[in-house]
């Protein structure tokens, strides 16, 4: 089968049977990605590109696949988030004072991908350190969303920037995202696929470049709910190398699609109905609430009422754990080093390395971070943002022991917006975007965002669903229903 046969722009599903049947082999489905990779360069999605590895890695998945022994991965072409270290291979989290850095060591989540046959095309573009909503703090230069309604470039979101734009553009089948305030979630809406951050704790952080600890987590990015599915079995397990690992049994996902939520509630939290949200966002709900519930679901209004403090709250506790968490990027061990004067010291070589190192965005937080942990503000801002958060989190479960089963609101406050439009605003202007999406990891809650409609300018407009806390089986089947409903089949016009 030729490499131009646009196998690319297959799912996980499809492959897998085809794979399975002997109809294509990993190596056709890897050459069509990355033939596609290299024409979709303009979409600046991958940074590090790892055709060897690819080849070699799907020449024995094929062995593998002769042998009979295929799980479900086996074969698959996947981009990796350039937050997770891969050995070898640089893994940079898109900053320049990781430059160079090439890992000893292999992230849990892509070993247990590896293991299960996956094909590593190469890392994808990100915003630096995972800080940032649009793509456009990476040192690559920004990912650029394969929708375009006109001359401008859009965002595909972020963090997890690279990575939508990957899938959505078919450069891969699927790709890992993390999600720390939603960048799995509001990119996957922006570029029309389908992302999942589950509940903190079922996929392991370990190699996994950390951004805030409490609120990171690994998920998949996929083009349907059953992909998502498939990649998400994978992914989850627990590892005895991260603390905050769960260990606990992973369910079967993809059997638990069963399309049935016949009885099932629905909340809809009055808190999300914010002023000044754009009338099709709102009709795009209120879609939603109608597909479930002819589907057989109830609906009900429910009420999150400390929901307004979650991004004031969220801003002072993830800035504090990356100003923690970033004090190791020193220029002693690895990474980028500043050139140093005469006379200059240990204290001017942390200086200037940190200064040229680190974006004005991840600049931004160390500093707003290192100001709240200060003495004297660390019980007015840090303290009280926890205790906030410890309320969000007593709203969600307030909600689900009243019988709720899953909770649905819009993904995000708009469709994707021009690139350079937010940055040359206020940042607080671009944090707006994580509205919907940061109580879930406060409250360490799974989350999913279906793509489910169009704006009246034709781009992608996404819902997202929040489910109990280990229920990512029953997200997922809800999500599949609210995908089945929806009937998004719409794909961007190709561009580039």
């Amino acid at each position: 089968m030729s490499a131009n046969s646009e196998l690319n722009s297959w799912t996980i599903e499809k492959a897998r049977d085809a794979l399975r049947k002997g109809e294509i082999s990993a190596v056709d489905l890897t050459m069509s990605c990355l033939t596609a990779i290299d024409a979709g360069d303009q979409l600046g999605a991958f940074v590090h590109k790892t055709p060897e590895i690819a080849l070699e890695q799907a020449r024995a998945a094929d062995q593998r696949l002769k042998a009979g022994d295929a799980p479900s991965l086996c074969g698959i072409p996947l981009g990796i988030k350039d937050l997770f270290c891969t050995k070898g291979v640089n893994s940079q989290a898109a900053s320049g004072i990781l430059e160079g850095f090439k890992p000893e060591y292999e992230s849990t989540v892509t070993t247990k991908l590896f293991a299960d046959g996956a094909v590593m095309l190469g890392k994808l573009n990100m915003d630096e350190f995972a800080m940032g909503s649009s793509n456009e703090t990476s040192v690559y230069g920004p990912a650029v969303n394969p929708w375009k309604v006109d001359e401008r470039q859009l965002t595909p979101g972020g963090s997890s920037g690279g990575s939508a734009a990957a899938v959505a553009g078919d450069l891969c089948l699927a790709a890992t995202g993390t999600d720390t305030g939603g960048s799995i979630r509001q990119p996957a809406a922006f570029t029309g696929i389908v992302g999942i951050k589950p509940t903190y704790g079922r996929v392991s952080r370990w190699g996994v470049v950390a951004f805030a600890s409490s609120l990171d987590q690994a998920g998949p990015m996929t083009k349907s709910v059953r992909d998502a599915a498939i990649f998400l079995q994978s992914m989850s397990g627990h590892d005895p190398k991260d603390s905050t690992s769960a260990d606990l049994a992973v369910p079967d996902f993809e059997a638990a699609l069963t399309g049935d939520i016949r009885g099932k509630v629905i909340g809809i939290p009055k808190e999300y109905r914010l002023d000044g949200i754009p009338a099709e966002i709102d009709a795009l709900w209120e879609q939603g609430i109608a597909m479930l519930r002819d589907a057989g679901a109830e609906v009900r209004e429910i009420s999150l009422p400390h929901t307004k403090y979650a991004l004031p709250a969220y801003y002072v506790i993830a800035p504090a754990e990356a100003s923690s968490n970033l004090a190791r990027y020193d220029g002693v061990r690895y990474g980028h080093r500043a050139k140093l004067g005469p006379g200059d010291g240990i204290t001017e070589m942390y200086e200037k390395t940190r200064a040229e190192g680190f974006g004005p965005e991840v600049q931004r937080r160390i500093m707003i971070g290192t100001y709240v942990l200060s003495a004297g503000f660390y019980d007015a801002y840090y303290n009280r943002a926890r205790r906030v958060r410890a309320l969000i989190k007593q709203d969600f479960e307030t909600v689900f022991a009243e019988g709720v089963d899953a909770i649905l609101t819009p993904a995000t406050p708009s469709s994707a917006f021009g690139l350079g439009e937010m940055t040359a605003v206020d940042p607080v202007e671009m944090y707006l975007n994580d509205v919907f999406t940061v109580t879930v990891n406060l409250a360490g809650l799974p989350g999913v965002s279906v793509p489910v409609g169009l704006d009246a300018k034709g781009l992608p407009l996404g819902l997202q669903l929040i489910g109990k806390p280990w229920d990512e089986a029953g997200l997922l089947n809800h999500a599949y229903v609210l995908e089945r409903a929806a009937g998004f089949v719409a794909k961007p016009q190709k561009w580039w």
